[in-house]
């Protein structure tokens, strides 16, 4: 049986159209950056951000703007219940990683020179 999923589209006319406004404001500060060589950097910079703060503040006013900054929030207020370990409990399990490591690193390192050996020496008979 096929489910069928929702697909969220842009809504309104007036949101397709921000959404156009800050597309055309962020290449025009990007177009201002390159355009603005011979005035130094100070006015490359300005002419850029100056194009990125605006392209932002239109689509933050945009119903999809509206969905990421509503997203972010629900994002950070997540991250505030997050039950962090203690410092002791966090050096332990760091510890604990670093020591499998090097117990990996070492049954690696003797599984290869035991194959090499049954490879090289016994069955091939390449002595070193």
């Amino acid at each position: 049986m096929a489910t069928s999923q929702q697909v969220e589209t842009i809504g309104s006319g007036a949101d397709k159209v921000k959404l156009a406004v800050a597309v055309v404001l962020l290449l025009a500060g990007l177009a201002a950056y390159y355009m603005l060589g011979k005035q130094g950097a100070l006015a490359q910079w300005a002419g850029l951000l100056a194009g990125v703060v605006v392209a932002v503040a239109v689509f933050a006013t945009a119903e999809p703007g509206r969905q990421l900054i509503a997203f972010g929030r629900d994002a950070w207020r997540e991250i505030g219940k997050v039950v962090w370990p203690a410092r002791s409990e966090a050096i332990q399990m760091t510890a604990y990683v670093f020591g499998f490591v090097v117990l990996m690193a070492l049954f690696l390192w003797l599984t290869d020179k035991t194959l090499e050996w049954v490879f090289y020496d016994l069955i091939l008979g390449w002595k070193k």
